[in-house]
């Protein structure tokens, strides 16, 4: 979906603190005002995300509104919006599916219990070991399930339907070009809605879909055995949420940092996101994490930059939504499957298949991107995809990286010397084959191996060198070995001939 021009925003107000904000009238107009947007866009995209994870639309928009408010306390990049969100909703679906209500919010608990383990242990850090291929495949693997999540709505429906998700796509993609002043997808929902109600149209809407929440949000505790057969049902889901949330969160703060030229705390939203889905879990929310769209809406296209927007987001959504649950029952399902339909065009990397780059780009690459699409595809589960795609990644790397170590006879300076030079680097993958490049039998009694263009990395090429002398050993050879740098020369005098015997 293609935002808004953004919003011209002077050099001297890029960054602002809470405090500056609240001094400020015109500083604060933009804070409230970015706020309200992102509410009335949160809605319809809280109750989408609520049907994808099969829950009633309140679960969803009280999870946007306790996501919101609490990472805007306690997150690490300002003006980041959080809230209910397709990728966690596709990670849950399955546990209200199967074991129910109770077991989904026992699911969100203990991911956000996991997302706070992991931000201690330093995942932040662990963002760099992505690649972009394993990033564009996330992406369009995201966009391709939240597309399917529709279909349900589309099959089986009254005619009128297909119209009407026809005219709300219209309007999402041909009013960005005549004005940007209202979101488009809004406008698409409240002329449709306007319609229904007026012409008495007989399709579904989102009343039909579930009860919306009449008070405010209430503690609630999952009523679910604490036994280790729970834990083994939840586990994996809770994991696998707090594993996408992070990742989708810190890509998003990444984005964030670049487009408002600052720096953000990334351990400190990763441990933000878990408390707040902590406190989504208490009051009886759907678990969720940062938003990519609403994020670039707050930011690029309104201008702002502190906690107060994001903040504002969440308690002008559950206002709207608790004072105004009427009108929010009569929204047709077809203009949030307008909607989601569009959410999945934006979100694809239409790039990253054309032709041209196809042509362009590695084959190692665009395997490793339709390998993470196709996981998740299959599995309907980004977690899976994502650390299916960095193992296969990292298979195509050490493949690349091995065919570079050479073996090279350099010198032979008596006829009782021949000297060898190892070029590359000499790791698992390229070590095994290092044993077969030296000539054993024809070589002569006094063998220098230099590494000086060569580096260590691990036990299996201590292995490796340590069975090369083995097996000169066994002609009545020596071999030297030399040229090796700090760190290797510690890895090998450390592990040399304690390797199982040196092979």
């Amino acid at each position: 979906m293609s935002l808004p021009a953004p919003a011209h925003v002077p050099e001297s107000d890029q960054v602002h603190s809470v405090r500056a904000a609240l001094k400020s009238p015109r500083i604060l107009r933009t804070e409230v005002l970015a706020g309200l947007v992102v509410a009335l866009a949160l809605i319809p995209e809280a109750i989408s995300f609520s049907i994808i994870a099969g829950v009633d639309p309140q679960v969803g928009l009280f999870a946007s509104f306790t996501m919101a408010v609490t990472v805007a306390i306690l997150g690490g990049r300002p003006a980041m919006i959080s809230a209910a969100t397709g990728a966690v909703a596709l990670v849950v679906a399955p546990v209200m599916r199967d074991h129910g209500f109770d077991h989904l919010i026992a699911t969100v608990l203990l991911g956000g219990l996991f997302q706070i383990v992991l931000a201690i242990g330093g995942v932040a850090k662990l963002m760099r070991f992505i690649p972009r291929s394993v990033m564009v495949g996330f992406v369009n693997s995201l966009a391709i399930l939240v597309l399917l999540a529709q279909l349900p709505h589309l099959i089986d429906v009254p005619w009128l339907v297909y119209p009407m998700t026809a005219f709300g796509l219209l309007v999402i993609v041909l009013l960005p070009r005549i004005t940007n002043v209202v979101p488009a997808p809004l406008v698409a929902i409240v002329i449709l809605t306007s319609i229904t109600v007026v012409a008495a149209l007989n399709v579904p809407d989102v009343g039909d879909e579930g009860e919306l929440p009449s008070s405010l949000p209430a503690l609630f505790t999952p009523d679910v055995p604490l036994t280790f057969e729970t834990l083994r049902i939840i586990a994996p889901y809770a994991l696998a949420m707090a594993l996408v949330g992070l990742m989708e969160s810190l890509m998003t703060a990444k984005l964030v940092d670049d487009v408002t030229d600052t720096h953000s705390d990334k351990t400190r939203e990763a441990w933000g996101q878990g408390v707040a889905n902590v406190v989504t879990g208490l009051f009886g929310g759907m678990g969720g994490c940062a938003m990519i769209g609403q994020t670039m809406i707050n930011v690029k296209v309104s201008g702002a930059r502190t906690r107060i927007s994001t903040f504002l987001a969440g308690v002008l959504l559950l206002i709207l939504v608790v004072g105004f649950g009427d009108v929010v029952a009569t929204i047709p399902m077809a203009a949030l499957v307008a909607v989601m339909i569009m959410v999945s065009v934006g979100t694809f990397d239409w790039h990253s298949v054309r032709p041209s780059t196809l042509r362009r780009m590695p084959r190692s690459e665009t395997l490793v991107m339709l390998t993470t699409v196709a996981v998740v595809v299959a599995t309907e589960n980004l977690a899976i995809g994502v650390v299916t795609g960095v193992v296969v990644a990292s298979v195509m790397f050490a493949r690349r990286v091995a065919h570079f170590t050479q073996v090279i006879d350099v010198a032979h300076p008596d006829e009782d010397t021949r000297v060898y030079k190892v070029v590359g680097e000499l790791f698992f993958a390229s070590s095994n084959d290092l044993v077969y490049q030296f000539d054993y039998a024809g070589d002569p009694r006094h063998v220098v191996i230099d590494l000086s263009d060569s580096h260590v990395w691990d036990a299996s090429s201590v292995a490796a060198l340590d069975a090369i002398e083995t097996k000169y050993a066994a002609k009545g050879k020596t071999v030297t070995i030399e040229g090796l740098n700090e760190a290797s020369r510690t890895r090998h005098e450390r592990l040399a001939g304690r390797l199982d015997g040196g092979h």
